[in-house]
């Protein structure tokens, strides 16, 4: 069976706002609905471990509330404690949250490296692929180094009154990791295909980026 691991932030303060944070539910949920619908065996894990932050919930969404009441959001593994074996692919779903906690966590790089490695996806969508800013492979090069990819945008951190609280701005730390940023119109759906790496713009592209790995996996 496929199985795929969807790592959340556990950081829950927005900068100096005043306001809490954490992984947007849609970025996760809808992803774990297209793996389980391919016959995905879906695992979790967070930075911290037990119940991470949530941000941007949709009360009235069906497929977050299969998610939040099965996935086992309640409890999730730490990064530290997380066997990268066997996991086919390795998603980082977004939420403003990681881009505190993601991009310098050992574990998660431990985890993404092992599964790319190996041969397997890593996918990011929105703000998760804070994640692969500073992820370097066993060979000392950056997994990010030539490859094409997607990220929330400068407009898009702008027209959200973020700009000037997170720690950077995403596309442009890309570029500077090696890729070629493509961007595309403010929360449009969008996700770029490169090898093995998979990764989506914003919110409307959690389930594009699940779909192009299912089919890379197929």
């Amino acid at each position: 069976m496929t199985r795929a691991l969807i790592a959340l932030t556990s950081h829950s303060e927005l900068g100096r706002t005043g306001r809490s944070t954490g992984y947007y539910v849609g970025e996760a949920a809808e992803p774990w609905e297209v793996f389980r619908a391919a016959g995905y065996d879906v695992d979790l894990v967070s930075v911290a471990g037990g119940e991470p932050p949530v941000d941007g919930r949709d009360e009235n969404d069906s497929t977050q509330n299969d998610f939040l009441a099965t996935a086992g959001v309640a409890d999730t593994p730490r990064a530290a404690d997380v066997d990268p074996a066997g996991y086919d692919v390795i998603l980082f779903a977004g939420g403003h949250g990681t881009m505190w906690d993601f991009p310098d966590d050992p574990d998660l790089a431990r985890i993404a490296r092992s599964v790319y490695e190996r041969g397997g996806v890593v996918a990011a969508v929105c703000h998760g692929p804070a994640a692969l800013v500073n992820l370097t492979l066993t060979d000392g090069s950056r997994l990010l180094a030539g490859k094409r990819v997607a990220g929330f945008t400068n407009s898009e951190e702008a027209s959200v009154g973020l700009t000037d609280e997170v720690p950077f701005l995403l596309a442009d730390k890309l570029t500077e990791a090696g890729a070629q940023h493509v961007p595309a119109p403010d929360f449009t759906e969008h996700a770029v295909v490169d090898g093995r790496l998979v990764t989506g713009q914003n919110p409307q592209s959690a389930r594009a980026v699940a779909a192009a790995v299912v089919k890379l996996l197929a």
